[in-house]
């Protein structure tokens, strides 16, 4: 800056304007220049892969269009910059209208449109496109979001795991997680799909055994649409009770290697898209957080830092045969920040309890997919790896004993085949899987019950797993009545009570019946199995016994009963209201605190290593209104409310709301697009009271007790039987882009919780003084003097982000 001070002082008035108007000449003719985009895309038989010539392509909502030539691609040039939509129709076949894909200069925006055969008749009810697709198999419970709503999420700050939580019927279990609480299940309930590829971790520093964590592991940079089943499963989609979520990645650009370089209010992203050869391109980005050096200049007690990767590249040999490879992995770090200068009260008590974390996991998969005449088969193999480690020493010193030593690892390698095809208007769907895993556990910590006990075991496991599933989809009543029948069998060789398949038989039925082409009936039930975690399977007792393979652990079961409503006024908008039911058998139960494993995995750490017996029951039920508009006069709403109860049965058999009973959940999201590329986003967030466990004061204040994990017991005789404050939030995002010649430029500002709301959470127990000394009883020194200390949750977060695409 002292250098430009100088050149300009030095500068005769007439140079300075006329270098001031040539550089302004310049970025002018970068700017008209950079209305120029370009989209390139294939449009094919959704079936057998095969070109359709001749179909006709718009911009969605414009007169521009194209034709594809004799291999079904196309192109369209001079394009404004921002996000579209593509239209398709062809003779024979149903129309389309794709997801939004964004067009800037950096690159060409590539697509690819599956086209459907069309089997109605003159006289049959015709379901108009729409920017809502529905799906066969899962005509309810089953919604989609595109990149443009991903992105731009108000407070989700590009990331997706947290985008997720404005979905209907997803709750949280606090502002700082992103767990998935789906339709009152348990956070463990969930199963996640990247390009065909199943990834059991979603998130960065996850609760082993859970689905949660703090900052999620996929860069949206590649994501072009999201489609979330809160019901109605596909036979396909194994292994889950609440949910699945299917992410789709870009296909990559054909046109030369483009760059993106990203930074966040937490990390710096590099990524590239790009052919590598004629007949093949690569994803790939990495990304490193700088949290752990923020978190040290703010002061906060723990200093955690994450890198992750993620990739895909893909080969196409012929129309009929293509190949991709995906990857998805992190590593995370963590340590204690003890280096802090006179730490208040809170600093002190979460530096006496919190353990130091460190993971590391990946996910890599191979997709082949072979075309036939009629249908296509679908090869997919894939390993994932977790390496989970925690430790604590007492008072964070290492010369001290090791109150926790915790080292864990998970390996799955998968082989699965699917058959799809579409034949005289049935859609069939059948294939088969297999899973070999290892799962070791190295564990050393203190315990207290009645008396100080160690829990040391040593434990690995291999278990070999096997399922079976088909489903049959086909339209009746001159297209009015679409019926989905599927059937699946699951099992594995860790113990008698879950290696017969016919004990987990799991069929499913959905129904849909179109009173005209706007209205619908929808209906689903079905019976979902799922095996408890591998820490269930895998924990020993201080004998070496696997105790819970003796206490003849069985897979956890959910019937679901589904129905709802469905209104389409126009292409761009869709109303729906949906009434649920779930009723669970066989759920794990916690020996040591007598609860239900649901209500747990909301929180750091691990889930479900510890005694369990199989002989909880459970339901949740409620209802759900959606409503979402595209595009009403450049708005963009989406607006979801939902009701919910989740109980599951104590050890008196009696049902107590689970840690999900929040009742209420209400999502408003409304982003506007304005002119000159300014994009203007709002969220607000309403989660009713959720339940809370009162402290065992008893128990915590023995000295004992208390020095073995520094922090409070909680009294499972009344289990949740208090509530917090109802939560609310309100996020406000600003986003302004340019787009140049060669390159685009995105400003962004979030502000998360701008109401500055401040939501109750259960205070903390402490020991100390506020001078950091323990506080012993004088009239029993075998125990301590406990005290409160507040504990509220919420504060304005302003993050400011730059990406640069060229």
């Amino acid at each position: 800056m002292l250098i430009l001070f100088r050149w300009v002082s030095n500068m005769n008035q007439i140079k300075m304007w006329k270098t001031l108007l040539i550089l302004l000449l310049t970025l002018l003719t970068e700017i008209i220049y950079g209305q120029n985009g370009k989209i390139q895309g294939r449009v094919f038989n959704a079936n057998n892969n095969e070109p359709l010539p001749f179909t006709n392509i718009l911009i969605w909502g414009t007169s521009i269009g194209a034709t594809a030539d004799l291999d079904g691609n196309f192109s369209f040039t001079g394009i404004e910059p921002g996000y579209v939509s593509l239209s398709a129709t062809s003779i024979g076949f149903e129309d389309y209208i794709s997801e939004d894909i964004l067009v800037t200069n950096a690159k060409t925006a590539y697509i690819e449109i599956p086209m459907i055969e069309a089997t109605v008749q003159l006289d049959e009810v015709v379901v108009k496109a729409s920017l809502f697709r529905r799906q066969e198999e899962s005509p309810i419970s089953m919604r989609s979001l595109d990149i443009s709503e991903i992105e731009k999420n108000p407070g989700g700050n590009r990331d997706i795991s947290r985008v997720i939580q404005t979905l209907p019927g997803v709750a949280s279990s606090s502002s700082f997680r992103n767990d998935v609480i789906v339709r009152g299940g348990g956070s463990s309930e969930n199963v996640f799909y990247l390009d065909d590829v199943e990834i059991p971790n979603l998130n960065h520093f996850s609760t082993q055994g859970s689905s949660g964590g703090p900052v999620g592991i996929i860069n949206v940079d590649f994501i072009r649409e999201l489609d979330y089943y809160a019901g109605a499963f596909p036979a396909s989609k194994g292994n889950t009770l609440s949910s699945a979520f299917v992410f789709k990645q870009v296909e990559p650009n054909r046109d030369k290697m483009n760059y993106k370089v990203t930074l966040g209010a937490s990390d710096l992203g590099l990524s590239f898209n790009g052919p590598i050869s004629k007949k093949s391109g690569l994803l790939f980005s990495v990304r490193r957080s700088y949290l752990g050096l923020l978190f040290s200049v703010l002061g906060l007690p723990f200093l955690p830092t994450y890198n992750d990767l993620q990739f895909k590249y893909k080969i196409r040999f012929n129309k009929k045969n293509e190949l991709y490879f995906v990857g998805l992995g992190a590593i995370d770090k963590f340590k204690l920040n003890t280096g802090i200068k006179d730490p208040d009260e809170t600093q002190q008590y979460i530096l006496g309890y919190l353990p130091v974390n460190e993971q590391w996991s990946y996910t890599v998969g191979a997709v082949y997919k072979h075309y036939k005449d009629k249908g296509y088969d679908t090869w997919v193999v894939s390993r994932n790896y977790l390496d989970n480690r925690a430790y604590k020493y007492k008072g964070n010193n290492e010369d001290s004993i090791k109150t926790y030593d915790y080292v864990s690892t998970e390996a799955e390698n998968k082989l699965r085949f699917e058959h799809t095809s579409r034949i005289n208007g049935y859609k069939v769907n059948y294939g088969a899987g297999i899973n070999y895993a290892q799962y070791t556990n190295n564990t050393s910590k203190l315990t207290y019950v009645s008396d100080l006990t160690p829990i040391v075991y040593n434990s690995s496991i291999n278990v070999f797993s096997w399922d079976v599933f088909g489903q049959v989809s086909k339209a009746f009543f001159k297209e009015r009545l679409l019926l989905s029948f599927g059937l699946r069998m699951d099992a594995n060789d860790y113990s008698k009570s879950m290696s017969n398949m016919l004990d987990q038989i799991s069929p499913r039925l959905s129904a849909s019946y179109a009173f005209t082409e706007k209205f619908f009936l929808n209906f689903n039930t079905g019976r979902y199995y799922q095996r408890p975690p591998y820490t269930a399977l895998g924990y020993k007792n201080n004998q070496g016994e696997l105790i819970n393979k003796q206490n003849g652990l069985k897979y956890i079961q959910s019937n679901h009963f589904v129905a709802g409503i469905e209104y389409l006024p126009n292409e761009k908008s869709k109303i729906t209201v949906e009434g649920f039911y779930k009723k669970y058998r066989n759920y794990p139960f916690s020996v040591k605190d007598s609860i239900a494993l649901a209500s747990k995995g909301g929180d750091y750490g691990t889930y479900g290593d510890e005694e369990v017996l199989s002989i909880s029951d459970g339901r949740t039920y409620g209802f759900e209104i959606l409503a979402r508009e595209k595009n009403i006069k450049g708005f963009n709403i989406i607006l979801s409310y939902t009701f919910v109860r989740s109980e599951f049965q104590d050890y008196y058999k009696k049902y107590v709301p689970s840690a999900w009973d929040n009742k209420h959940i209400l999502n408003i999201t409304v982003r506007k697009t304005f002119r000159r590329n300014w994009y203007i986003g709002a969220k607000w967030r309403y989660v009713g009271s959720r339940p809370v466990t009162p402290y065992d004061y008893e128990k915590s204040e023995i000295r004992e007790a208390w020095d073995v994990r520094n922090t409070a017991y909680l009294d499972y005789s009344r289990f949740n039987t208090q509530r917090l404050g109802n939560f609310n939030q309100l996020d406000v995002r600003v986003d302004k882009e340019y787009y140049f010649k060669k390159w685009s430029l995105n400003i962004y500002v979030d502000l998360q919780n701008i109401l500055n709301y401040s939501a109750e959470e259960q205070p903390y127990l402490t020991n100390l003084d506020k001078d950091g000394n323990p506080v012993i009883n004088p009239d029993d020194p075998t125990k301590y003097i406990l005290r409160e200390i507040p504990n509220e949750s919420g504060t304005i977060v302003p993050t400011f982000g730059i990406i640069v695409q060229f």
